[in-house]
């Protein structure tokens, strides 16, 4: 059962005092999660701890390593663009096509030049 990852602020997740759980013990905590998947407890009306079911884990833990995944995808294709362009700089020409370059006309005939192919 696939579970879809909702990122509450903590304000907005369902609170319960610290002395409830102490008085309810457990299987009270457990419930309380069981209807929402998540529960703060608080001591004096301040955010303590997040009790989470482990669904609800689950769901945090494979969001979080799509969005990696996503992130190196993006990170693996910017790494083989500038192997790319950095192996042309190493190649044994590169100082005699950079020369060339260099030595050719520096106007542009009003055109803007730009993008990955300047």
């Amino acid at each position: 059962m696939a579970l879809t990852l909702k990122l509450d602020a903590i304000e907005d997740l369902p609170h319960t005092a610290a002395s409830d759980v102490k008085k309810l013990g457990w299987r009270g905590v457990m419930r309380a999660i069981g209807r929402t998947g998540k529960v703060v407890v608080t001591n004096h009306s301040e955010p303590e701890a997040v009790i989470l079911s482990a669904e609800e884990y689950g769901a945090i833990m494979r969001a979080l390593n799509d969005a990696g995944s996503q992130h190196e995808s993006a990170l693996d294709a910017l790494r083989h663009r500038f192997d790319e362009r950095l192996a042309s700089l190493q190649a044994d020409d590169a100082g005699d096509r950079l020369r060339s370059l260099m030595r050719g006309p520096t106007t542009l005939g009003g055109k803007v030049k730009a993008g990955d192919t300047h």
